[in-house]
Order: C-alpha cells, then structure tokens, then sequence
C-alpha cells in the first residue's frame, strides 16, 4: 500500500494524495508543464534543477523509462507531482518504471492530486514555492517553505553545469567547432550538432573568455540552464569578452544572458512558460512555430539598447523570443530548437547559426 503525502504550496494550499518514487521530502518552486509526453526529458532538464514539476497530462509513466531520452546525467527537478501514475508501462523501449527510476535517483513524488487545479492555482497566483512531503504535516510544511531561500535567490547553474571540460562523440574532427557554454545543456543540442557534423566542446559556467577563445572556437553557444539570470554576473562578463571575436548563439538562459551581456534586463513571468505547444512567430518572415519551452525569465524590450533587435516574439503573451544583433554575428532564441520534449519546427535554428559562422570565418 503507498503511504499519503502531501502537496503543500507558499499561500498554505495543501493537496492530499500518494507517495511514489523515492520516501523523502521534496522541496522547490513549483511549476507545471503543458506538453503531453516526455516525461523522461522533463525529469532529466537541467533548467528544472531547484524546481518540482508538475505535468498538466493526467497520465504519466505509461511508457516508461529508456535509455535514450535522458537530457543530462541524472534526474534534475526536486520533485514530481501527477495525477495518475503508471505502474505497468508498455513500451518496447522500456527498461524500468517511473517509479524504479525515481527511487534510484532520490526523488520524490506524489499522484492523485488534481494537477489541473494546482496548474490554474499557479496560473492565477503565480509560481511559488512548496514541498512534497509524507512527514510533515500541513503547519510544519508550511514553516519549512517560510525558512529556505526564494528560487530566485540561488544559483543553481553552478550546481549543474559540467565540472570539467569534455568532448562530445569525439573523433570526426568536425567542419565546425563549436564551444558550448555549459549552463545547464540538454543533451539534445549536442546530438543535433554533431549530427551536423561539428566537433563540440563543453565547458564549465565559470570558463573565461580568454579560456574559451584559446580553444579555437568556430562559434559558441551558450546554453539554457536554470535560475535567475541576474545572479550570473560572472558569465555575463565571460560572454562580454566574445563579443565581437566569434559568433555566438543563445538558447533559453542564454538568450537572456546576451541581453545583459549588451546593457538589457530580464524579468520574471508570472507562470513562465513550459510545455510543447508554445506559438511563436519569425518577425522576418511572418512564420509561426510551434516550440518547446522552459523558462520563467525573459529580456525586458524596454531595456534592449539600439544594437539588438527583437527577431521573435510569443504569439501568447507578446514577450520576447528571439534577439538578433544588428551588425555582429551574434542570435539568440527564448524558446528550444532541440525540443526534448516537443516540437522539433524550429531545429532549423541550428543550421542557420552554422551558416552564420561560414559567413563570418576569418582568413587563416
């Protein structure tokens, strides 16, 4: 027989349902995804480090767990919140449960709960903290949230971003070599670049620019990850160095980290913006993409300097989605073109930065 426990949210919401996965309490800002599979690569995002998520699909786990869809090295949210829970999955892919696959890693989960009503709370309350809990009750949860630190607060990309260099599939020396900024990269940026026949090599978040520029980089691409980007100051001045001495692509965090690197700001979305179904329009052509997102900062457009023009915008709320220099190689997108879940329209994003770097190559 599962154990109760308890979903307990900042506003002293309490949600009552089962525990599954691992027998501990889960703690972080909690969040809701609208995509309808990939639970494995929503587990897995290191842009959900410091977060429990919750899927707005009623029905989670039905598939299982391969060896194929991890998006990093571990499972990274805080904590899973579903409405059903497979036990039987059926898949031929599939090696382990859900559940066997949270006890492994050391993260907790709750089912039964009515994610939908938790997702109209957040959307109508915005994101806030909470806690998954089979030890505490409602009181003593509550205080627990009122005594740690606000999600905003803490640096969670140098928790998750590569300790060490490394190469990706090494081997084929690459048309292009392509330096990724590690702050929280899916590992479906890295296939999708190699498939287009770059070398890739991935650094640290702390990696200088002078670090970066030695290993001869044809273009670097600084990756999402998690967080507030106000507190990345330290990468923020590395990625003002590669200005104007390579070209350079920015997904998610990394899109509004090239904000700030130019004088911009980013703010905080009430809900932010997670799911497979995100609508987006290309200001240059008038196309709408349908995109994966996972993201609750964007650039403020009324701080962008002269020199960035917004080339995307989110067909849903109007915000930012896309930055674009007006002279330097320089682009960057809000939403992900490496999809894991999601669409995969906006894959096409990678050729383009590759066709950029061929236009900008300087003479050997």
């Amino acid at each position: 027989m599962a154990s109760s426990a308890i979903l307990v949210l900042a506003d002293g919401s309490v949600y009552q349902g089962e525990s599954f996965g691992a027998g501990v309490d889960g703690f972080g800002e909690v969040v809701f995804n609208t995509s309808m599979t990939g639970y494995q690569e929503i587990l897995t995002d290191p842009s959900y480090a410091g977060q429990i998520v919750v899927p707005t699909y009623p029905l989670v786990g039905n598939y299982g767990i391969n060896v194929y869809d991890t998006e990093s090295d571990r499972i990274q949210v805080n904590g899973f919140v579903v409405r059903e829970e497979a036990t039987e999955p059926s898949h031929y892919l599939a090696g382990e449960t859900l559940q066997d696959y949270l006890v492994a890693a050391g993260i907790p989960g709750i089912s039964g709960l009515d994610t939908r009503a938790i997702t109209r709370k957040l959307r109508n309350h915005g994101t806030m903290m909470g806690v998954i809990t089979s030890s505490m009750t409602p009181q003593q949860a509550l205080g627990f949230i009122k005594s740690k630190p606000y999600y905003g607060e803490i640096d969670f990309v140098r928790e998750i971003s590569t300790r060490a260099v490394f190469q990706w599939q090494p081997g084929d020396p690459g048309i292009h070599h392509i330096v990724v900024l590690d702050c929280g990269c899916k590992y479906n940026i890295l296939r999708i670049l190699r498939s287009h026949g770059c070398r890739i090599t991935a650094v640290p978040c702390q990696y200088t620019a002078s670090e970066i520029l030695v290993l001869k980089p044809d273009g670097v691409l600084i990756s999402p990850g998690p967080g507030n980007p106000d507190l990345l100051d330290y990468i923020t001045y590395n990625v003002k160095g590669l200005i104007g001495n390579v070209p350079i692509m920015g997904i998610c965090l990394g899109n509004q980290i090239i904000a700030r690197a130019f004088g911009g700001n980013n703010f905080k979305l009430k809900f932010g913006h997670r799911g497979g179904n995100h609508p987006v329009k290309d200001l240059a052509t008038g196309k709408v993409y349908i995109t994966s997102q996972n993201h609750g900062y964007v650039p403020d457009p009324d701080s962008l300097p002269p020199e960035l023009e917004v080339s995307h915008v989110n067909l849903n709320d109007g915000t930012i989605e896309g930055l674009r220099h007006k002279t330097l190689p320089i682009f960057a997108i809000q939403y992900h073109s490496e999809a894991s879940p999601g669409p995969l329209d906006s894959t096409y994003i990678f050729g383009e930065f590759l066709r950029l770097i061929d236009q900008n190559r300087r003479p050997v």
